[in-house]
């Protein structure tokens, strides 16, 4: 790495004219390559020594402006190793200095990633090097199976088993017997989500097993005046609270944990990356960046992920455009700042969560739960099946594919367990088919002037949030707390994919059918009635709570099963969803879900969003859980795995049987009964 390092300050003192090696009178070719040599040993020793250094000493910085800093900070120590060679005659320009510590440090990442893959033995002990560095002063590991929970946001089932189908997923393949003719060592069981189906309510449910009142993305609260929304740092933090109140137990992995890149924390010591510590106080208690500082402080990685970043940025633009050119439909605008955001959640949030994972498995830790949330962002935009996705699930395998190496040479054996929190469902979006909002139809149905141009609704994606989270800008939606003067009369209406919340803020209860059509006798029919809607779910004081549908149906809670009436496209489980949600106590006054098409699985959003989730109907309800061979089956035959809760109960199952006999156990009647 030394030789082709000096190779390439060589390489570049003859192509860049503010760059030299040589006194102004010049100097013999080998005092020139003895020059370049010094240059380039002193530089990987600044690099190696001071660098880590450097990134302490800007904990303090938002981790977004740190990835650029580090151009500008490898550019200096570049210069400091110029100014140290024996000749003192090497010059460079600053900006020149910036453009040659880069590509010596990418040409160096790339070197020892070439000689790691022709030398295996080269590779094992860098990975034995660095597990020994971190284990460290600890404790010594123990020989018990660790376990590795690997979140790939928003992918259903049905889309993970059609990427393995076409290839798209070797590794997944690998693992299923797939196509390779070798035996499998992994199992895929699909599972229902509740009637939210989205991140919040899914990763609440199973990192500390409940999400008893998340009845969608974001609602409000009339005892407090507040909208929760899931991606709020503030709200992560309350949910996360209330979750623990009602449970009794810290979460998931309270047990030598590490939570990356999730919402919640899940009771882990170990947290990078977490929206639920992601705070404004600037103290070294809030780590929710720390996994961003970690890579960053190789300035190779820097190289290498902007890199990737400008080229995701670019496959955006040319993906966007050439479908606004094919005039592809359904199709929601995809410019302004969306293709930085794409590349953070394809590149940036990727790689360091990917690395963190990377950290915790050479540290020997039990248990680690990460979220990769680069599908679901795409998805929501370019829609959940084409290529623009197909891409991103690609990418993904191979981000399994090192985990699974890594494992490999981890000190103590682990079992990977992949998982989705909910998936993705297509369709129109609710504006583009009807041309007015939900909040339009709503307003209609009360007698309130309508707008004519409808306001722009704030995107449910949890890559924004991480975003701003790196930024160090707060992850608040304006208008949060709403003021009774301003909305005295006037319905809240909020939305979560195809779920929509409306709500009467000057009514201190969930108001009931009753009362409604008294104040408003034109909504409720309105809204029932529409054909983009599929039903309504309201409070009644005769009936306890009803379910609306088209032409007048109104149909009891109890009465669901053997009647379902508007629910019957949503298919089995979602009486159950839904009677769960009435009883919650921050249930909206009215909860609208979309039309759903059963022969497509569309639904319509009512987001700017081709691919969307928050509700029932289509594939967003159905997401998987692939697990070894080696752990106990998720639930018995004809039984189905319902609700984040429930798989909460099995990777609970799955983490004490580390601790004890290591072959397939029954699953307890207990657990089943849960």
């Amino acid at each position: 790495m030394w030789a082709v390092s000096t190779l390439t300050m060589l390489v570049l003192a003859g192509i860049l004219p503010d760059f030299r090696l040589q006194s102004a009178d010049g100097d013999s070719a080998t005092t020139i390559a003895v020059t370049a040599a010094v240059g380039a040993g002193v530089f990987g020793l600044l690099s190696a020594l001071v660098w880590p250094l450097l990134v302490r000493l800007l904990l303090l910085v938002p981790a977004f402006v740190l990835g650029l800093l580090v151009f500008f900070l490898n550019g200096s120590l570049l210069l400091i190793a110029l100014r140290l060679t024996p000749s003192g005659q090497t010059e460079a320009a600053p900006e020149t200095a910036v453009i040659v510590a880069a590509v010596m440090s990418a040409v160096a990442s790339a070197t020892g990633a070439a000689l790691a893959v022709r030398d295996d033995d080269a590779y094992r002990r860098r990975l034995y090097r660095l597990a020994d560095r971190r284990r460290r002063g600890g404790p010594p590991c123990p020989s018990t199976p660790g376990t590795v929970l690997l979140q790939l946001d928003g992918v259903g089932h049905d889309v993970l088993a059609a990427a393995v189908g076409k290839g798209l997923m070797p590794t997944v393949a690998r693992w299923l017997g797939e196509g390779t003719g070798g035996r499998p060592t992994h199992r895929l069981t699909p599972w229902r989500t509740d009637w939210s189906s989205q991140t919040g309510a899914s990763q609440l449910g199973i990192l500390h097993g409940s999400n008893h009142d998340v009845p969608a993305f974001r609602w409000y609260e009339k005892d407090t005046g507040e909208v929760m929304v899931c991606n709020r740092p503030t709200s992560a933090v309350e949910l996360q609270r209330r979750a623990v109140a009602r449970t009794g137990d810290g979460g998931l992995l309270t047990v030598d944990g590490a939570s990356r890149g999730n919402l919640f924390s899940g009771g882990a010591d170990e947290q990078a990356l977490v929206l639920s510590i992601a705070t404004r106080r600037r103290s070294r208690e809030t780590r929710s960046r720390a996994g961003y500082f970690a890579y960053f402080s190789d300035p190779a990685n820097a190289v290498r992920t902007v890199l990737s970043f400008g080229a995701e940025v670019a496959r955006e633009i040319v993906q966007s455009t050439r479908a606004r050119l094919r005039k592809e439909r359904p199709r929601v605008k995809r410019g302004g700042l969306y293709p930085l955001v794409r590349a953070f959640a394809t590149v940036v949030e990727r790689d360091v969560v990917v690395a963190a994972v990377t950290g915790d498995l050479l540290a020997g830790r039990s248990a680690v739960y990460a979220d990769l949330v680069a599908y679901d962002e795409v998805a929501h935009h370019s829609g959940p099946l084409g290529r623009d996705t197909e891409q991103v699930l690609g990418r993904l395998d191979r981000a399994l594919a090192l985990i699974e190496t890594v494992a490999e040479h981890a000190p103590r054996p682990y079992r990977i367990v992949v998982l989705s929190d909910h998936g993705q469902s297509p369709g129109e979006t609710f504006h583009a088919r009807y041309g007015l909002t939900l909040g339009d139809l709503v307003r209609a149905g009360c007698g309130l002037p309508v707008p004519r141009q409808a306001e722009r609704t704030h995107s449910g994606a949890e890559a924004r949030a991480a975003v701003r989270a790196a930024l160090r800008r707060p992850v608040e939606e304006g208008g949060e707390r709403h003021r009774p003067s301003r909305w005295r009369s006037e319905p809240i209406v909020l939305a979560s994919g195809n779920l929509g919340l409306i709500s009467f803020p000057d009514v201190p209860h969930r108001m009931s059918k009753e009362e409604i059509d008294a104040r408003h006798p034109a909504l409720l029919p309105t809204l029932a009635n529409h054909p983009g809607i599929g039903f309504l779910l309201v409070r009644s004081e005769e009936h306890g709570g009803l379910v609306l549908g088209a032409g007048g149906a109104a149909i009891p809670l109890d009465r669901l099963d053997e009647e379902p009436g508007p629910l019957t496209a949503f298919g089995p489980g979602a009486a159950d969803a839904v009677r769960r949600t009435h009883g919650f106590p921050h249930t909206a006054d009215i909860m609208v879900n979309s039309f759903h098409d059963p022969a497509d699985g569309e639904v319509l959003a009512f987001e700017e969003q081709i691919g969307s989730h928050g509700g029932l109907g289509g594939a967003q309800s159905r997401p998987f859980l692939l697990s070894p061979l080696a752990l106990s089956v998720p639930v018995a035959d004809g039984e189905v795995l319902a609700g984040a809760e429930h798989v909460h109960h099995v990777l609970r199952r799955w983490l004490r049987e580390s601790d004890g006999p290591q072959v397939p156990l029954e699953t307890a009647p207990q657990e089943r009964a849960a």
